[in-house]
């Protein structure tokens, strides 16, 4: 049966969201994710072969590089209240994909430090502005299912990355290698270009007293960043503890880890948009919050459990203890969505979003260390402990949450602005 060209244009376009923003924002992130996964894939690999590095100056470099970005969420969050979330966060790709050309004249560690540093830097930055575009541009009731949509894209990006990036690691040259970092630095010079499709968000006015930065002081909105920041842990379970694991404590074969990697890929790109229902206030968000600690202690305890078993048996369990784990991932990004938006105040959603962001940036930097250390270290304990951390953490959103509500009067009321 032959399927016609225009039905078929008619049902992709069909799948794209109807709201213009969106569907930029969509491009936007499909170009920018599939120059991240490229870059995921063979950045290691170039690093250690073709600049020199060992692994160790790699993953110090990468260290620092994220320790830095720590510092740019709040700062550009508050630069894009003031001139515009668009403005910043085209300004900041742009200039991030230039830097990132500058790897390709890395010869030794200090310039990998510098050049890496610049890029997470201005990512993190790019970051909080894209938070406060989508607030400015969403209608409020749509911003948590649009950063779901968002999230299923940027899934199929790095998977679209990590399978060009194959063509690079089959040859395994330096110029294989350079072809795909400018590869990456286009795309993300692209995807910065597409945001321009995006009407511009008006800047918000200077207040004539008070701080500038009123999201330091906010303590529940602080609170739950940091709650949330735990609960982010878990990414590094996927991607550090669970590989670790399988080989060093199970009988299960290595290509397992793929295979639960590919299967965590597939349900987020498939249920992202489906797990966010409810979640568009703070109180839903909350609910899921707390529901995504249970179910992340459910997945450690089945982790724990594929160790000592037959190689079918980890098998079985390793699978199952993934779709627990993905459910889990599945509600705590939704629940943070609604839960960074919805108590954000609108005339400083650039800096509360890159505080909120800046959680998530720092369960990336401890996790792997502190994951390895426990988990393989210390076996079934290790996995017990974070799995009661994980609920714990998800058990006190809902406190922390009404504990922002009450606040709310006295963080979001806006002073008078400048005339």
């Amino acid at each position: 049966m032959r399927v016609s060209v225009p039905r078929v244009r008619s049902w992709m376009i069909k799948l794209l969201p109807a709201h213009p923003t969106t569907r930029a924002l969509v491009f936007s992130s499909l170009a920018a994710s599939t120059s991240r996964g490229l870059f995921i894939t063979v950045s290691v690999i170039f690093f250690t072969r073709s600049v020199g590095l060992s692994a160790g100056q790699v993953g110090l470099g990468l260290t620092v590089a994220a320790v830095v970005g720590l510092i740019a969420g709040v700062p550009a969050g508050h630069l894009a209240d003031r001139v515009g979330p668009r403005r910043v966060m085209v300004a900041f790709g742009v200039v991030r994909a230039g830097i990132m050309l500058g790897y390709l004249a890395v010869h030794g560690f200090t310039g990998f430090v510098l050049v890496a540093a610049g890029v997470q830097l201005l990512e993190s930055g790019t970051g909080a502005a894209n938070g406060a575009l989508i607030a400015g541009s969403v209608p409020p009731e749509q911003r948590v299912r649009t950063r779901a949509m968002l999230r299923s894209v940027i899934n199929v990006g790095w998977g679209v990355g990590a399978l060009i990036a194959g063509v690079a690691l089959k040859y395994d040259t330096r110029p294989a290698y350079v072809a795909i970092l400018v590869v990456c630095a286009a795309l993300a010079l692209l995807a910065s270009l597409l945001v321009l499709r995006v009407p511009p968000v008006a800047p918000q006015p200077r207040r004539s007293s008070g701080p500038a930065l009123i999201v330091l002081r906010d303590r529940p909105y602080l609170a739950l960043a940091a709650l949330n920041g735990v609960l982010c842990v878990h990414y590094g379970m996927l991607n550090v503890a669970v590989p670790l694991w399988v080989v060093e404590r199970t009988n299960a074969p290595a290509w397992i880890v793929a295979v639960l990697g590919l299967l965590n890929a597939t349900v987020v790109v498939l249920f992202q948009i489906r797990a966010s229902r409810g979640t568009a206030t703070a109180e839903g968000a909350a609910l899921a919050q707390r529901a995504s600690g249970l179910l992340l202690l459910g997945a450690c305890v089945l982790y724990s459990l594929a160790a000592g078993r037959s190689a079918w048996l980890a098998i079985v369990v390793l699978v199952a203890a993934s779709a627990v784990h993905v459910l889990g991932e599945l509600r705590q990004a939704a629940g943070s969505w609604g839960i960074s938006f919805d108590l954000a105040p609108e005339h400083s959603q650039g800096q509360y979003q890159g505080m909120y962001g800046t959680g998530f940036a720092l369960a990336g930097v401890v996790a792997p260390a502190l994951l390895a250390t426990v988990v393989v270290g210390w076996g079934w304990p290790g996995w017990l402990l974070f799995g009661l951390i994980f609920a714990a953490s998800g058990a006190a959103v809902p406190a922390a949450v009404r504990w922002a509500r009450r606040a709310r009067p006295e963080v979001a009321t806006p002073e008078p602005a400048l005339v």
